[in-house]
């Protein structure tokens, strides 16, 4: 299912190009002559324009500048980056550069520059009330609002253009006179220099004047600070601060060293006195074995002789025996080394006991000298911090002073050297053609953009034009079948020629139009005689009198025909066929005032039977809503073959929905390009609505000249061609 709807949707998708095209030969006439008179007024317009002419100047943008000593500090410049040169576009395109130049050349009275009054001031002049409520503005005011408007023509005319990848910028100014529009690029150039040098000047001396003014304040900051230095450093009594706290850090090393000592010492002998008062100072066996008495040289000197004592007595008791005097005096001198031995380790232990106390005595004596020097050393470091304040602030005064000391020379010794920014490397001439306007090419846009406009026109008018053109809309628009075209009858004719013109010689091609219309209706009947044909339309003035009429005598040459004037409103067909206003017709019949006889009139040319309208009653509808019309019908009926009803509009009163339901068929008309489509659609559906069998419908006055546009006509236009050849 899906295949299939996308198949059925393809068609519809494809753009008819022909379709456009024929849009565009239909309207090629008008759209040329558009483009024609658009051209012609574009002619006229710049033949009147004033031509313009342009000068370019080309200036070189130094990047570096030439300097007598660099002081690119003063000026605050990097000409090495990019903003640097697009600064120096907008300086050029500045309205001080614009200001300068109109007061330099006086542009404020040149006759380009002065202002020429408007149509909008003629027109204020000639309706002073449109200015009426407007507040007056001062001479200051306007004088100033005329300014503006200068510098802002001015501006407009002028344009800076960079040249890529280079230092070069071209200075471009349009004017009506070539030397004013050279005077000016060269003027911009030279403004521009002119002010950039004067601003550096300007910078140079304000630098100047600033430092003069700053180096006075420095000098007397640098003496004060100075004389700060001093007086701290006499009052101190300070000459080298750095070397007094070397010694400082030199003798706080030292005590330092000395406490450790002092300290690691006195840790050994309290650890020895604690052994002893742990062994008890009576237990020299004991006593004797600790390193510390046994290192001692005196106790050492004892032992040897003791040992010797001991050796002695021992090879002697083994010689003599125990009461010989030898071996008691051995005896005896053992005993006395041994008390030697014993006295020597109590004075050992009584020194090292002094010595405990001696040393405790020099570790707080260090101690208190080390707080003593700490506390001189801080005194020295705050001293230091002090003097070494003292001295930066100096040494910053000193640079300080220096700096702009250095400045000052500088700018004095530059002050005077005018180094150009800028300068130029080819100046404007006056130029000898004009640039613009292009007239030529403006002539021919204009040309251009009229066809492409009256294109748009043409498909917006076709657009917005609903009306029936052709048979092809009748069929894809209205859903009905076209029975044929009538063509339409060049030049203006009597009614009364009109409704002849099926018999005319001169129009053949009309009367087989009506003839073709016929035929369709006759194979329509094929399976469903028509006998009562009604022919109506939508609104009044599309033809269906005409068509009715002619049609009549397209049937009258194969059959009996009546053609009755169902409009009693508006009856045209007894003065079609110059029939007197007085003439009996259908209204009599319905009123029954007449007879049906008296009522029906033959016509001799054609040969059919006309019922006229007869005398215009008050109350049409209800005459045609009577039952008499059906009777009447079917008395007719009888009597000829083919009976032609014309009725009123569909969409102008209801008699035609009313007789269509009495009709085997009805027709409508529709004028060519005339009629809207939603116009006839509406009157069709009433007829439908009224239950009438709507069988096709004839289009009307179709101009067959212009057939070929429509694309569908072109053998109409053959076949009259041909019938006039013939």
């Amino acid at each position: 299912m899906a295949i299939s709807a996308e198949n059925n949707a393809a068609p519809d998708e494809v753009i008819d190009l022909r379709k456009y095209f024929m849009v565009i030969n239909r309207s090629k006439w008008r759209i040329l002559l558009l483009a024609v008179l658009v051209s012609a007024l574009t002619i006229f317009v710049v033949l009147n324009m004033k031509q313009i002419y342009s000068s370019k100047a080309t200036l070189l943008i130094e990047s570096q500048q030439a300097k007598a000593v660099k002081i690119d500090e003063v000026y605050g410049i990097n000409s090495a980056q990019q903003e640097y040169y697009l600064t120096q576009f907008e300086i050029l395109k500045s309205r001080t550069i614009a200001e300068s130049v109109i007061d330099r050349l006086q542009l404020a009275s040149h006759p380009e520059f002065v202002g020429q009054p408007g149509l909008l001031d003629d027109l204020r002049s000639l309706l002073p009330f449109l200015t009426a409520g407007t507040q007056q503005i001062s001479a200051e005011g306007q004088a100033a609002r005329d300014r503006e408007k200068l510098v802002q023509a001015f501006i407009e005319r002028l344009s800076i253009e960079p040249v890529r990848k280079t230092q070069l910028v071209s200075i471009v100014f349009e004017a009506q006179d070539p030397k004013l529009a050279a005077e000016v690029a060269n003027a911009i150039g030279e403004a521009y220099i002119d002010g950039q040098l004067a601003a550096k000047m300007g910078i140079t001396q304000k630098a100047s004047s600033w430092l003069g003014g700053r180096l006075g304040e420095l000098r007397l900051k640098l003496d004060q600070s100075e004389q700060s230095l001093q007086e701290f450093r006499l009052r101190e009594g300070l000459v080298d601060v750095a070397g007094v706290r070397s010694l400082g850090s030199q003798e706080l090393e030292r005590l330092g060293e000395q406490i450790t000592q002092a300290r690691s010492k006195k840790a050994q002998i309290d650890s020895f006195v604690r052994v002893v008062k742990q062994y008890g100072i009576d237990q020299i066996e004991k006593l004797e074995t600790l390193p510390e008495i046994t290192a001692h040289p005196g106790v050492q000197s004892v032992k040897m002789e003791a040992v010797s004592a001991e050796r002695k007595v021992s090879e002697l008791s083994k010689i003599y025996g125990p009461k010989h005097p030898k071996l008691l005096a051995a005896k005896s001198e053992l005993a006395s080394v041994q008390d030697n031995l014993r006295e020597q380790i109590r004075k050992l232990l009584s020194g090292i006991t002094n010595e405990a106390d001696t040393l405790s005595q020099s570790l707080s004596a260090l101690e208190s000298e080390m707080q003593r020097a700490k506390g001189q050393y801080q005194d020295l470091s705050g001293k230091e911090a002090e003097y070494q304040r003292l001295q930066r602030e100096v040494e910053t005064n000193r640079q300080l002073f220096d700096t702009f000391m250095a400045r000052q020379k500088e700018t004095e010794v530059t002050g005077d050297f005018n180094s150009a920014v800028a300068r130029f490397t080819d100046r404007a001439m006056p130029a000898v053609d004009p640039i613009k306007p292009k007239r030529k090419l403006i002539v021919i846009l204009a040309f251009v953009a009229a066809i492409g406009f009256g294109i748009i026109v043409a498909f917006v008018m076709e657009s917005l034009n609903d009306t029936i053109k052709t048979t092809q809309e009748v069929e894809a628009v209205l859903q009905q079948r076209a029975l044929g075209v009538v063509p339409k009858i060049a030049g203006k004719q009597q009614l009364v020629t009109l409704n002849r013109t099926f018999f005319s010689t001169d129009a053949r091609l009309f009367s087989e139009s009506i003839r073709s219309i016929r035929t369709s209706l006759s194979l329509l009947g094929l399976d469903r005689p028509i006998q009562v044909l009604a022919v109506t339309s939508s609104i009044p003035e599309e033809g269906k009198s005409t068509v009715s009429s002619n049609l009549s005598f397209a049937c009258r040459q194969l059959e009996t025909v009546l053609l009755i004037d169902a409009d009693m409103r508006k009856p045209t067909i007894a003065k079609r066929f110059g029939l007197p206003a007085f003439q009996p017709g259908l209204a009599n019949y319905l009123a029954e005032t007449e007879t049906l006889e008296d009522c029906i009139v033959r016509d001799e040319q054609s040969g059919i039977d006309i019922m006229p309208a007869g005398t215009i009653p008050l109350n049409p509808l209800e005459l045609l809503s009577s039952p008499r019309v059906a009777t009447l019908l079917a008395e007719l009926r009888g009597r000829y073959q083919k009976i032609i009803i014309d009725t009123p509009p569909v969409h102008a009163v209801s008699d035609a929905l009313v007789l269509s339901r009495l009709s085997d068929a009805v027709v409508m008309v529709v004028k060519a390009d005339h009629t809207r489509s939603g116009l006839v659609q509406l009157s069709l559906s009433k007829l439908v609505n009224a239950h009438a069998r709507v069988v096709g419908v004839v289009l009307n006055d179709l101009d067959l000249k212009n057939a070929e546009r429509y694309g569908s006509y072109g053998y109409y236009q053959y076949y009259a061609q041909s019938s006039e050849s013939t």
